[in-house]
């Protein structure tokens, strides 16, 4: 135990100090000194008002008596911090005077709806009465009074003691991990349904929730329909409404007796709870006289006995005495009273004999009862050792015996008998009622599944040892006068048995019904399933009114079964499934070793708790796997519900601990190896801009995010602020939401974050290096084509293009810049034709093939085709490019239209001359000028309309003369002959052509003019119409002196074409041959 110390610490100035410093005899407050601030804040706060006034400081001004004075200056050093981090003392204060509220409502709901509340008084209840005898009372019940005896008889003591043994051990082990997570810390109200979503997050916590609830609510059906059983068999069987079959007394009976619980609950829950205590009294004396009897047994057998007709078993409620002088017996069997009469074949060979129905333990009946007695539907119950005469069947006369009313094996029995060690989790649900739950949970759940598992295996073993076989097999007692079969060995009444039996059914059902509606209305009022959220509400002092109605018809479903024995199985699946996700709970905290798992009770391991999963698990097949597998989909189908539209909670669960585990454990085994070419992806950096509202410039950028994703991958989705995170820090958190909420509009998954940097460039230089963890980091950076990058005041835009080019080269990155994006097809739309066409003009490791095939996978692309072109130089073979490029598609597995290009080394024309002279002298211009905004806007328009001019006259010229022309496979004798005769045109042309102003133009920039005009030509005329355009971006000149005319040659590149992608490979294959 950790030893803490109270340190009391002294002011030691008096008011000879500061306080006649200050002018008076008291020491000046903190409160004083900010008075002025505090009075212009409360003057402009709307709940400054003395009634309901905010304490918004640790310190409170010392003239107002309604507020508390706080006049120390010991603590001083953390006053500014007051708010955030108070004093100790005020926390241990506000832990002392915690009280847990009731289930699904949150702790801080005082302070949020501002409605002081009635102090709660402290909860008192101790072990035993708060938790020992709630489970001893729910736990005990209906399978132990109406069939445990049948399934003794059926399954034998060992069967019996396997099925008792399986289903104990289960609600043992799963105690044992209940235990672990309920002395975790505070357990609110609510108990079972809380520890699983807060273990296991809301997906499965409302799974398991409604699982425990339809648990229970069915639970309700079975204690009604066993009270129904009681009343009609054992009480007042003559009365009957229904003469044709006993199932609609059950329905008739069932549904009015759930009507009269549900107004008793409606009306009162403490008489309920009153009541509960004389139930469990009713349940204690009944076993109690059934020992007793046991034990008179060894002394004097009972006077219960057994007619056999040869070895089978008659009912005897219709005659007195064993013997076929018996006038009611002779009728049963025979037309007339008479000696002549005709009667039964099997009647008239066969003798009756009478044998005593519990022997006691001094008898031999253990050594028949040790083995199963399995047997199908309507089969007559016989005894083993007893021989007869074999006749003709009388379909008539079967009724008169005791037979099986439906086949019995033992995963049956497995299922009927589960119910009957459910109720383990009644004293955590009373959680909130305990003086100290983290020790009184553990301590009497644990003690009451010993109690209880204790009293089912001597039962077993004393049915077994004290009772006929044919009467264990008789389910509804019919052999003996109609009683329950474990009554004629109570002591010393069987009605002991039948009156302690019915009110303790009596007294279950209605503590299902109190207990199934909270539930519900705890899952409604946590929001995380939204069509439940009607039944969150109830009458004003809380009751759950519209939750009773809904468990009232639910209940309703399991009455109209009318079989106890049908119903049994349907809740042990819910409760069966409830159970394993409180082992998996309990072993996924243990296994993640989150520091916040300190559980008081030491007595777990995580191999029980797999061991009592794996049972459970294994119990819901043996039960019945068509159930097994309905429940499964039933909470699998809750589960993704919530997934897709329930609420968004953060309760710390261990799925998301489990989640960071496998996260961390798969970027540790990325780092190990390489990445192979074969998996490789794009793993996107999306670096968006963000207009003067934060919001995102362009969402397009962020739907072709997607649809080249198609959900796989990873994807940041960045942004960049110029400043500082001192000054801008709720704008980044601003931008980072509305970044989130632009991907959840476009539906890309990924991650987002918005970075305060001194610079943009230096924002995204920070960005491209460290974005991303381990070896989970982006591989290709998608970015919008900076398009007023002419008319921008100055030439940061294009620099800052130019330097996030020269970073992904030098980081290895792949670079796509998309031109007029905001053209580019929303999710929704649908291209129904089209091409996508790819400009193969250097080989950069694959990109270009592989991007358009990512876009097919996507229902916006689907139906557009893929067309290859290349281009083919003077010296190369066409028509071998071709074959070699379709056998390297055919490779590849991509289908696509190839088609190669011819460009000769044409001359060069007067608009490239001309084109290249406007952007020197522009550039020119911009550096020995100072121009204004205007000026320069007007400077831009006027170069952009020449440029426009030329062009078009380019184009219609070079129109007419491109119809006469012959494009033809090169030769070898052929190339030679135009190299020689293209020297001899230019030597002519350049010296009587050329205009003085082109004499000074820079001959690299005129060659590069020259190669982005033609090959712009003539992808403008082969892909004007396709929907997308994917071009190699030639890179950046590796001398800074040739930046201000790097983006005018991609302007020209892309001139005339809507839809733009520029690619820049990474410097690595990412597409390969081979499997």
């Amino acid at each position: 135990m950790p030893t803490f110390t109270v340190v009391p610490v002294e002011d030691v100035e008096d008011g000879s100090n500061s306080g006649a410093a200050a002018g008076g005899n008291r020491p000046i407050s903190l409160g004083k000194i900010f008075s002025e601030e505090q009075e212009a804040d409360n003057s402009e706060d709307p709940f400054s008002g003395d009634d309901n006034r905010r304490e918004s400081s640790a310190f409170i001004n010392p003239d107002m008596d309604t507020e508390t004075y706080y006049e120390g200056k010991n603590m001083a050093l953390f006053e500014e911090e007051m708010d955030s981090t108070p004093m100790v003392s005020s926390f241990l204060n506000k832990l002392a005077n915690y009280t847990n509220l009731t289930q699904g409502v949150r702790e801080h709901e005082e302070a949020e709806d501002g409605v002081r509340r009635a102090a709660v008084m402290v909860p008192h209840m101790g072990t035993f009465i708060g938790v020992y005898l709630p489970c001893m009372q729910n736990i005990l019940g209906v399978i132990l009074f109406l069939r445990l005896t049948w399934i003794v008889g059926t399954a034998g003591i060992l069967g019996s003691f396997a099925i008792v043994s399986m289903c104990c051990i289960c609600t043992l082990l799963t105690a044992i991990s209940m235990s672990a997570i309920a002395t975790n810390g505070v357990v609110p109200a609510g108990g079972s349904y809380y520890m699983i979503s807060r273990s296991l997050g809301p997906e499965f916590g409302g799974a398991v929730g409604l699982c425990l609830y339809l648990g229970t609510t069915f639970a309700g059906s079975l204690y009604i329909l066993g009270t129904i059983e009681i009343l009609l068999l054992y009480i007042i069987p003559p009365e009957k409404v229904v003469k044709e079959t006993t199932a609609n007394d059950m329905r008739i009976y069932g549904t009015c007796c759930l009507l009269l619980m549900a107004l008793v609950v409606f009306v009162g829950v403490k008489y309920v709870n009153k009541l509960a205590l004389v139930f469990l009294s009713c349940v204690v004396l009944s076993i109690m006289a059934t020992y007793a009897g046991a034990i008179k047994t060894a002394i004097k057998p009972s006077n219960f006995s057994v007619c056999l007709l040869g070895n089978r078993t008659l009912k005897n409620e219709m005659f007195e005495k064993c013997t076929k002088t018996d006038v009611e017996l002779w009728n049963l069997f025979c037309d007339s009273p008479y000696l002549n009469a005709t009667c039964d074949e099997y009647f008239a060979l066969n003798n009756l004999t009478e044998i005593q129905a519990t022997p006691g333990v001094l008898g031999e009946v253990i050594n028949d009862n040790l083995w199963g007695n399995y047997g199908p539907d309507n089969m007559v119950i016989e005894r083993k050792n007893l021989s007869s005469v074999p006749a003709e069947a009388n379909n008539d006369k079967l009724k008169n015996y005791v037979f099986n009313d439906w086949a019995t094996y033992f995963t049956l029995l497995v299922g009927i008998y589960f119910p009957s060690v459910t109720g383990i989790m009644a004293g955590s649900n009373r959680s909130g009622d305990l003086r100290d739950a983290q020790r009184s949970i553990p301590i009497g759940t644990i003690l009451a599944i010993l109690t209880t598992s204790f009293i089912y295996i001597s039962f077993v073993v004393l049915f077994g040892a004290c009772i006929e076989g044919v009467v264990l097999r008789d389910k509804f007692g019919f052999s003996v006068k109609t009683k329950p079969v474990i009554s004629i060995l109570a002591w010393p009444s069987p009605w002991v048995i039948v009156i302690g039996s019915f009110f303790s059914c009596c007294g279950a059902g209605l503590q299902s019904l109190t207990g199934a509606p909270r539930l519900l209305q705890a899952i409604a009022r946590d929001g995380i399933i939204p069509f439940l959220q009607v039944f969150g509400h109830g009458k004003a002092n809380g009751e759950p009114t519209w939750a009773l109605l809904l468990t009232v018809g639910i209940c309703e479903i399991g009455i109209l079964i009318a079989s106890l024995d049908h119903v049994a199985p349907i809740l042990s699946m819910f409760f069966l499934m409830c159970y394993l996700f409180v082992n998996l709970a309990c072993a996924v905290q243990t296994l993640l070793c989150t520091p916040n798992w300190r559980p008081r009770f030491k007595f777990y391991h995580w191999t029980l708790s797999f061991l009592g999963m794996s049972l459970c698990l294994s119990l819901m097949f043996i039960s019945s796997w068509i159930y097994a597998l309905v429940v499964i989909v039933i909470a699998g189908c809750i589960y993704k519900y919530i997934e897709y539209k329930g609420a968004v909670k953060e309760w710390g669960d261990g799925i998301r601990g489990l989640s960071l585990n496998a996260a961390r454990y798969a970027l540790i085994r990325l780092e190990e190896a390489p990445l192979h070419t074969k998996n490789w992806r794009p793993q996107l950096l999306v670096l968006c801009k963000l207009n003067s509202d934060l919001e995102v410039t362009h969402p397009r950028l962020l739907s072709f995010a997607t649809q080249l994703k198609a959900g796989k991958g990873l994807t940041i989705v960045c942004s960049v602020l110029e400043g500082t995170y001192m000054t801008r820090g709720d704008e980044a958190k601003k931008g980072e939401q509305n970044l989130k909420a632009a991907m959840a509009a476009e539906k890309t998954k990924g991650f987002s974050h918005v970075v305060v940097s001194s610079s943009l460039r230096d924002g995204f230089s920070i960005l491209i290096q460290s974005a991303g963890l381990g070896g989970m980091k982006h591989n290709a950076v998608l970015m919008a084509w900076p398009t007023g990058w002419k008319q921008d005041r100055d030439s940061s835009v294009r620099r800052n293009f130019i330097e996030t080019v020269r970073e992904t080269t030098s980081a290895h990155q792949a670079l796509l810049v998309a031109k007029n994006i905001d053209h580019f097809p929303a999710n929704q739309e649908r291209l129904k034709e089209g091409t996508v066409d790819v400009w193969w003009i250097v080989h950069d490791g694959g990109l270009l093939m592989l991007l358009p095939f990512l876009l097919s996978q996507h229902k916006v692309w689907r139906k557009c085709k893929m067309r290859i072109f290349t281009v083919a130089q003077m010296d190369d073979n066409s028509i071998q490019m071709k074959k070699d490029l379709q056998m390297f598609l055919y490779q590849l597995r991509l289908n696509a239209v190839v088609e190669v290009v011819e460009m000769h080394d044409s001359d060069i024309s007067a608009f490239t001359y001309e084109k290249t002279l406007v952007m020197e002298q522009r550039s020119q211009m911009l550096k020995q000028m100072q121009l204004s905004r205007t000026e320069r806007e007007r400077e831009a328009q006027l170069i952009h309309d020449r440029n426009t001019a030329s062009h078009s006259a380019a184009n219609d010229k070079a129109a007419g003369a491109t119809s006469d022309r012959v494009h033809m496979t090169w030769t070898k004798d052929k190339l030679q002959n135009e190299r020689n005769k293209h020297k001899e045109n230019m030597a002519v042309k350049d010296m009587f052509n050329m205009k003085p102003e082109w004499e000074n133009l820079n001959h690299s920039n005129v060659r590069r003019m020259h190669t982005a005009v033609k090959l712009n030509e003539v992808v403008v005329k082969k892909s004007c119409n396709s929907e997308l355009v994917l071009l190699n971006m030639p890179g950046p000149p590796k001398n800074k002196k040739g930046d201000d005319n790097y983006m005018e040659f991609l302007e020209v590149l892309m001139e005339g074409l809507d839809r733009v992608l520029l690619v820049r490979g990474g410097g690595r294959e990412v597409i390969t041959i081979y499997s």
